[in-house]
């Protein structure tokens, strides 16, 4: 299973154009990105050989997004890129669902395997960074990948993802003070490296939410949220100045209002008339652009691919995950699939990936399975599992 969870992540690794130290030719990292797919595939069916499966509420809408987006596609101007888009999402959705015996353990195995495999990513782009630190700096000063050209975004999404995991299971006395110490500090010193205001913002309203639901049976949490949150009124008074300027990333107030030019694009998007059935059901998965810009948006960019019916959909596997929690007994499992849930949800407002083959469909995977009930007996035990 560990190893089918690898390469599904490695399928999601979207090569950057950044400088890695060893000369990778942009296309030879796709090929073999994309291919991790075939592989991710191959090992889920040799983990899972009986073909058992668990239905699951998020695995079906799932489902509904990936044939509804190949449908679309076939009918898109691009049809090409478009229907392998879906065909990819299609099998990414497969390969979940082929996993899906592993949803509900009780000890976490695919949060283990999901943080497991974050840390290799995230370990390769601090041996890149004190390797190279020209070249892993080298977007605008922002930390990214030069073992594997990972972008700042997507590094930030996994050391804040990590962190705040990792802060939870201590919480929960899951794991021990020295370890989430030294994870703690790593993912915390590649996070700010980033310079990535988005997923700072998702990984503390994340605790936030997670904390609170731990708040009244956990004396742990409730003297940490009080003396973090003191100290973060502390050290925001003491700083102020150095936070604003890391926060303000040289940008003007009027660039960092318009969220660096994103709501521009986005009000084109939406002023761009457009038929009726397009604004329903899209124009089929694209590489989440308007005119040559990105649009940096997962709701924009659904109602661009999938519409309106797109955007339900998402929308839907959120609320389902939002209410599993609400329902589920208070412990460290329902507060992690609320901090995984809340990132995704803040994270989508500046970044796209609920509608189409990403980390954080596996983000919202995992919280699916931490929510989901135990199992009554997993099949064969298969590589990695």
């Amino acid at each position: 299973m560990l190893l089918s969870w690898a390469a599904l992540l490695f399928n999601v690794l979207t090569p950057g154009g950044a400088e890695t130290i060893i000369p990778l030719p942009g296309p030879v990292a796709q090929v073999m990105a994309q291919g991790a797919l075939l592989v991710a595939l191959v090992l889920a069916l040799l983990a899972n050989p009986r073909l058992v499966l668990r239905p699951h509420a998020v695995l079906v809408l799932l489902s509904v997004l990936a044939l509804m987006s190949l449908v679309v596609s076939l009918h898109s101007e691009f049809i090409v890129g478009a229907v392998y888009r879906s065909l990819r999402l299609l099998g990414f959705v497969t390969v979940l669902w082929l996993l899906s015996p592993w949803w509900g353990r009780r000890d976490l195995v695919l949060l283990r395997a999901h943080r497991l495999c974050l840390g290799v990513v995230l370990a390769s782009v601090l041996v890149g960074a004190a390797l190279a630190p020209g070249k892993a700096f080298a977007v605008d000063g922002r930390l990214g990948g030069t073992v594997w050209p990972v972008p700042p975004t997507q590094v930030a999404h996994y050391a804040a993802v990590i962190f705040g995991t990792t802060v939870i299971l201590w919480m929960c006395r899951v794991v021990t003070g020295p370890h989430a110490l030294a994870v703690g500090t790593v993912s915390t010193v590649a996070l700010i490296g980033t310079h990535t205001r988005t997923a700072l913002l998702g990984a503390l309203l994340g605790l936030a939410v997670a904390s609170a639901s731990l708040f009244l049976g956990h004396a742990r949490v409730r003297r940490v949220s009080v003396s973090t949150l003191l100290g973060i009124v502390v050290g925001t008074l003491v700083f102020a100045p150095q936070v604003i300027t890391w926060l303000a990333r040289g940008q003007s107030s009027g660039e960092a209002s318009r969220l660096t030019g994103r709501t521009d694009v986005w009000a084109d998007v939406f002023a761009t008339p457009r038929p009726l059935w397009e604004q329903f059901l899209g124009t089929g998965l694209s590489n989440k652009s308007f005119d040559g810009l990105p649009i940096d948006s997962n709701w924009v960019a659904t109602y661009v691919d999938q519409g309106w019916v797109g955007m339900m959909l998402e929308a839907s596997i959120l609320v389902v995950l939002l209410l599993a929690a609400a329902t589920h007994v208070r412990g460290p499992r329902r507060a992690l699939a609320l901090f995984l849930v809340v990132y995704c949800i803040v994270a989508s407002v500046t970044e796209t990936g609920l509608g189409d083959a990403s980390p954080y469909l596996l983000d919202l995977a995992v919280a699916a399975s931490l929510l989901a009930s135990a199992p009554g007996r997993s099949p064969t035990t298969g590589p990695g599992a």
